[in-house]
């Protein structure tokens, strides 16, 4: 079955005061029909900016320096603004991560979902597009729509207006639907009903879906396959169980052990020593090797190639080269 998305040595680079920030450096991932895929990651990794570039949401000092994004085939990086407005919202389709800013708070929750109805089913009379608005409310879950398509943002509770962003990203009946941090904001309660909402969702409407998140509980939850960033670049990609259980590259592994587990008694957190590097002037090697216990002169000067361990579990670390006979626990100068 041929991917409905397709994203090729995606770059983005941020022009600043201080110099251009190299936000993505050679991103590739692609997504098939009804699947979901999560992308995760620490705070400035890159996986927020790198799903935007998608669908050319970046800020106006930000470019797309090469790359190419296909949807369905089509390619979408040589696309006009106004061809791009045709696609936002109908074929692709963002679940922002605060609701209460995502929300108009001067415009009824009803209206916000109509002027979506309005920009991309302009065949649609009035009275059906309220009918479909209800029917979305009531499709999110929310009870008694009739009345909370009079109601205004700060009417709801947080739970309820994220419920409220998904049925206004739902509303065109969108091919790809991103959420990015969907559930940040929301208490743990209210996290496990929305993505319980998304996977019941994507039964009935056979979307396919991205997920942006640093929360590997939510990756569990709801995911099929996992890319995971660091620096900007892809460092590993395979399905839950690869990722949970079979992980590869060193900082995924990191990001496991830093999960608080429930069997474990201790007073003291794991953590990943260091900090990110600065993509004003990114390292030339693996953009991991200055926090890598298992660092080499390689890993510091050339950029690591992908090896593929089970079928679309891939990594990329020198330590995986047969050239390498590195033992764990132990690392070389």
């Amino acid at each position: 079955m041929d991917d409905i998305l397709n994203v090729k040595d995606l770059h983005v680079e941020i022009k600043t005061h201080h110099g251009i920030v190299k936000a993505v450096r050679g991103v590739s991932f692609h997504l098939a029909p009804k699947e979901t895929l999560a992308i995760v990651g620490e705070s400035g990794c890159g996986k927020s900016i790198s799903v935007k570039a998608t669908m050319r949401l970046l800020p106006s000092n930000g470019r797309i320096s090469r790359g190419s994004v296909q949807l369905e085939g089509r390619e979408l990086i040589s696309l006009s603004e106004r061809e791009m407005l045709k696609i936002r919202g109908s074929d692709i389709a963002m679940i922002f991560q605060d609701p209460m800013t995502s929300l108009n708070p001067t415009m009824t929750v009803g209206k916000q979902i109509v002027e979506m109805l309005k920009a991309h089913r302009k065949d649609m009379s009035a009275a059906d597009m309220k009918k479909r608005a209800v029917e979305l409310l009531e499709l999110v879950g929310i009870s008694n729509p009739e009345m909370r398509y009079k109601q205004y943002p700060h009417e709801l509770s947080g739970g309820m207006r994220q419920r409220v962003v998904i049925a206004i990203a739902l509303a065109c009946d969108p091919k790809v639907l991103i959420a990015d941090e969907p559930t940040t904001a929301l208490d743990v309660t209210i996290q496990a009903q929305i993505l319980d909402l998304m996977k019941e969702l994507q039964n009935k409407i056979d979307t396919s879906i991205i997920i942006i998140t640093h929360n590997l509980g939510v990756v569990a939850n709801i995911a099929k396959r996992v890319c995971v960033m660091y620096g900007g670049q892809v460092v590993e990609t395979g399905n839950v169980a690869d990722i949970f259980y079979r992980p590869q590259h060193p900082y995924t592994k990191g990001l496991l052990s830093a999960v608080p587990k429930l069997h474990e008694k201790t007073d003291k957190l794991h953590t990943i020593l260091g900090t990110p590097p600065d993509l004003m002037n990114p390292p030339q090697g693996c953009p991991f090797a200055a926090r890598c216990s298992h660092t080499m002169k390689v890993c510091q000067q050339y950029q690591p190639p992908f090896t593929q361990f089970e079928e679309g579990h891939t990594s990329a670390c020198w330590l995986h080269d047969p050239r390498c006979h590195l033992e764990e626990g132990n690392s070389h100068e």
